[in-house]
């Protein structure tokens, strides 16, 4: 069974988006997954997608009927966390605010601890 967290917050925009983003897809659940995988500029990088599931040793947390999905590996990476959407002139994209990152690259995308 999944771990509910209350320590990663998924924004209401972020929600709204993911949403927007499941019903384009036809999907019923409206689910972010988030991972952190080795690379990029800065050592770590935040990695995006509709979740196809839940498993059992995942972390979740939901905000407006909306889940955000962490794996058990990448949750001490992100624990603390904000995964918000940003649309700007610049573009749209989800932004992690991260406590846990001593630095990051100019992008925003990558992450070292």
């Amino acid at each position: 069974m999944a771990t509910q967290l209350s320590d990663i917050t998924l924004s209401p925009a972020a929600a709204a988006r993911v949403r927007w983003i499941a019903q384009r897809n036809g999907e019923a659940e409206a689910a972010l997954r988030l991972a952190v995988d080795g690379g990029g500029c800065s050592g770590f990088t935040y990695r995006f997608g509709l979740a196809e599931g839940i498993d059992a040793d995942d972390i979740v947390t939901e905000t407006d009927g909306v889940k955000l999905v962490v794996d058990s590996i990448s949750i001490d990476l992100v624990r603390g966390c904000t995964v918000d959407f940003v649309d700007s002139l610049g573009g749209s994209s989800f932004k992690v605010e991260n406590p846990n990152a001593a630095s990051g690259c100019g992008c925003g995308s990558s992450f070292s601890i």
